[in-house]
């Protein structure tokens, strides 16, 4: 095998369907609808307004419970100098311990001079001051929803520049300036504040004043970690996650499901088509997908006829060709025959008749051959020409004038308008005046010497829109019964007794019929009749749609 052979077949089968077990179709629909509910799901974990509102609801219990303590220890922890005046004593460390007991929060009570008098963190014993800190749970190992989580909040706190929050520092000594809220309690307000602590965490603080008789002995401070905000956060995002991968599930199957509806019947059709471009008997065909009430259904009705058409026309090309070996075989035989009698034959008479025949064969050749390359381009052009207004009118009066003037003793061509105007069409001039010089043309060959050929065009009315119709009557011997539509044929020819054989190729009709079908239009042919039922000639009609 010779090497360039291989690559054509390299080529066709490459471009055969190729079998997988996702088709490209259902890869993007399933991306899609993945990609979005995935986008929504990530929009609704954020649950930053969700946050935000635990995060008030949690400083406004902390605020309730600081109040509370704040009464208490004013009326708990508080003992009168010698003075008279008033002061934090000594049992306000294990009063703060005691009431935050239960509470989880921490609790630290500064004087008014902004010293820390006590924590509730903070154990006083014989070592000294001893601090103490809970420590969370230990989380359980392999928790792969809550590290995905923190990855999330991560990254969304990196694209949203970080928490709005300034960061929670604890000195080892502790005054109250150190706090931006104890120094406006300790003005006798009360303040709520929240910091960062950690990477994720947030701290929650509440300062209020620790006054009696509106004398202001001190400022307590309550703080709170966000704990039970990530523990509700958490518990809230794994129950949307949970209906997330229900979501995801269903969404996964009616996507397949839907892909399947549009790829499976795709990669049928492209299948089909395939067999169909290779197969020369016909036996394969486009599924019939008639059913589909969509655009699938639509596009295999259009491949059917589309792949019907095509073998309409491959039939008609190969009946077209076989045609035209016919009709040409026959005068190149009749040419090769005179030519090589020519040859053998010495006298002068007989060569000179012979010489005739050959120009009368290479003639013949020369019009066929001329009339099967106007047929051949015809298509293309009619596919590829602008169409235009063309008056009908003016064009079969300019015909018959020019035949009237150059036929001599030939039938005259007469022309009867049924209207005064409204005979313009839309189409090519060029090759509607060829259907009538055809026509007339075959009308003056059959018509006997002094007859008449009479041209009738007007308006007919009815149906969608409206037709010019002309009819062209001659007073020949008609069209033989049966033949009526046999004469538009390609190589049909019936000649008149006083034509000479080989004068036409027997396209003329057939081009004409092509023509018309063209612009919309139609061309049929019948005898005329007389009373008794006698021919009076042919009657060619042709109609088109008005312009």
């Amino acid at each position: 095998m010779p090497r360039g052979s291989a690559e054509p077949r390299r080529e066709k089968m490459g471009r055969r369907v190729r079998k997988r077990w996702m088709s490209p179709i259902t890869r993007r629909i399933l991306a899609i609808n993945v990609l979005a509910l995935g986008l929504l799901v990530a929009g609704i974990l954020y649950l930053d307004e969700y946050r935000k509102n635990l995060i008030a609801a949690e400083l406004t219990a902390l605020a309730t419970q600081a109040e509370m303590f704040a009464v208490a220890l004013s009326e708990g922890a508080v003992a009168q100098t010698a003075s008279g005046q008033y002061r934090v004593s000594e049992i306000s460390n294990q009063m703060v311990r005691r009431l935050v007991q239960t509470t989880g929060t921490r609790a630290r009570l500064f004087g008014s001079d902004g010293r820390l008098i006590a924590d509730s963190r903070r154990l006083i014993g014989r070592g000294g001051m001893v601090d103490i800190e809970e420590l969370p749970p230990p989380e359980p190992p392999g928790s792969v929803l809550g590290r995905a989580l923190d990855l999330f909040d991560h990254a969304v706190s990196r694209l949203s520049g970080g928490l709005p929050y300034p960061p929670y520092r604890e000195n080892a000594r502790q005054f109250a300036r150190d706090y931006g809220e104890v120094v406006t309690a300790l003005g006798g307000d009360y303040v709520k504040a929240v910091r960062t602590h950690g990477r994720d965490q947030l701290m929650l603080s509440v300062a209020v004043p620790v006054q009696r008789y509106k004398q202001v002995l001190g400022a307590l401070l309550l703080t709170i970690d966000s704990q039970k905000i990530d523990d509700a956060l958490y518990e809230t995002r794994r129950d949307i996650l949970k209906v997330f991968a229900v979501a995801l599930a269903v969404t996964v199957l009616l996507s397949v499901y839907l892909a399947g509806t549009i790829a499976r019947p795709l990669r049928r059709l492209a299948a089909a088509a395939e067999l169909v471009r290779g197969d020369h008997s016909r036996r394969h065909r486009i599924p019939d997908m008639a059913g589909r009430n969509d655009e699938i259904g639509e596009l295999a009705a259009t491949l059917k006829d589309m792949t019907e058409a095509l073998w309409s026309r491959m039939d008609a090309i190969e009946g077209f060709a076989a045609d035209v070996a016919h009709e040409i075989k026959n005068p190149l035989t009749s040419l090769r025959s005179a030519v090589e009698t020519t040859a053998r034959i010495k006298d002068p008479d007989q060569q000179q008749k012979l010489m005739t025949i050959i120009q009368e064969d290479v003639a013949r050749l020369d019009r066929l051959i001329s009339d099967i390359s106007d047929a051949s381009r015809l298509d293309a052009e009619l596919s590829r020409a602008e169409t235009a207004n063309t008056d009908l009118g003016g064009m079969l009066a300019t015909l018959a004038d020019i035949h009237n003037s150059t036929a001599g003793d030939g039938p005259e061509v007469r022309l009867e308008r049924l209207d005064g105007d409204g005979l313009a069409v839309d189409g090519m001039e060029g090759r509607l005046a060829q259907v009538f010089r055809n026509l007339i043309t075959n009308a003056v060959t059959f018509s006997p010497p002094g007859g008449a050929i009479t041209i009738r065009a007007g308006r007919e009315h009815g149906g969608n829109r409206p037709m010019v119709r002309i009819d062209i009557d001659d007073e020949g011997p008609g069209i033989p019964p049966g033949n009526e539509a046999r004469i538009f044929e390609r190589f049909y020819t019936e000649r008149a007794e006083t034509e000479k054989f080989g004068t036409h190729s027997g396209l003329g009709l057939s081009i004409s019929k092509q023509i018309v079908e063209a612009h919309g239009g139609t061309i049929t042919a019948g005898n005329r009749l007389g009373a008794d039922d006698g021919i009076l000639g042919a009657r060619f009609t042709v109609r088109l749609p008005a312009a």
